[in-house]
């Protein structure tokens, strides 16, 4: 029976990537940027780790935002760390801290989009490393996992969601959606929110279909570096231990089935599967 709802589930996530396909439809332009949203320093790796498989190590970890062109349509997924992070130095004795080099803003001076060219913001989940740089385009509409939605909307907010760096979808009028299950973005399967709750309730993934360099799945959270997806390994703040072993599951047999590649949005070694930027995945 689960087997039979799987394949069930992943057909007609296949069946919208492959929409064009079938209607005979000529696909719009798309383009994928990575963008340079932060790094953080790690110096007790068990952090992420509920098991302690990683005693003794520590490592930099990327954070990663991705620009992608619909058509005339810009789209954010995550939007990293503060501005005001910006210059900040990393500590070798803390647990964890994180510093940025350059904004969002910056970077997409550089390939001439305006702030306010970007009509969507998709966010994986509600963390400060995925939410920091959101204020930049107050007139983008906000997508997020229904799970993510309500935390970040209940007074006090719930499961340690910081609703600040979101502000404006929440209490200061922007438009949002709390997505619910996935969510193909653009009604054609180029670009679908995958869900998988357990890091945080509403926390996805994304799948995007590019025309040359086929199918890229960005990971949101599920996992932050190679070794802990390859350990299925849990993060102690996670939200759902049972759910995010789901979610692992989901996610890999997914990359297998559609042959993606996989990007874990944290891993430095997954950056240069993407054109450098400014140069754009096509």
């Amino acid at each position: 029976m689960k087997r039979a709802l799987y394949l069930l589930i992943a057909g007609t996530v296949l069946s919208g990537v492959f929409a064009y396909a079938a209607s005979g439809q000529t696909p719009l332009e798309m383009k994928l940027w990575r963008l340079d949203c932060g790094a953080a320093q790690v110096n007790d790796l068990n952090v992420f780790s509920d098991t302690r498989a990683f005693t003794g190590k520590k490592m930099r970890l990327a954070s990663s935002c991705y620009l992608i062109k619909h058509g005339n349509t810009y789209m954010l997924w995550d939007t990293g760390l503060s501005a005001a992070l910006k210059g900040v130095p990393v500590s070798d004795t803390a647990p964890l801290s994180a510093t940025l080099s350059t904004t969002i803003v910056d970077q997409l001076a550089r390939i001439n989009v305006k702030p306010e060219a970007i009509s969507i913001i998709g966010i994986s989940h509600y963390h400060f490393d995925h939410t920091g740089q959101a204020g930049a385009f107050p007139q983008a509409k906000l997508l997020i996992g229904k799970g993510d939605h309500e935390s970040l909307s209940a007074s006090p907010p719930l499961n340690g969601a910081d609703p600040t760096p979101l502000k404006r979808w929440f209490g200061g009028g922007g438009t949002s959606e709390a997505v619910v299950g996935d969510k193909d973005v653009f009604g054609d399967g180029s670009v679908t929110m995958i869900d998988l709750p357990g890091h945080t309730p509403g926390h996805h993934a994304l799948l995007v279909k590019m025309p040359k360099t086929g199918l890229v799945l960005l990971s949101g959270d599920q996992f932050h570096f190679h070794e802990n997806q390859a350990l299925n390994g849990v993060p102690g703040f996670n939200y759902s231990r049972s759910q995010t072993l789901a979610s692992s599951d989901r996610f890999n047999k997914l990359a297998a089935n559609t042959k993606a590649t996989v990007i874990i949005q944290h891993d430095p070694r997954d950056i240069a599967k993407l054109p450098a930027f400014p140069v754009a995945a096509e």
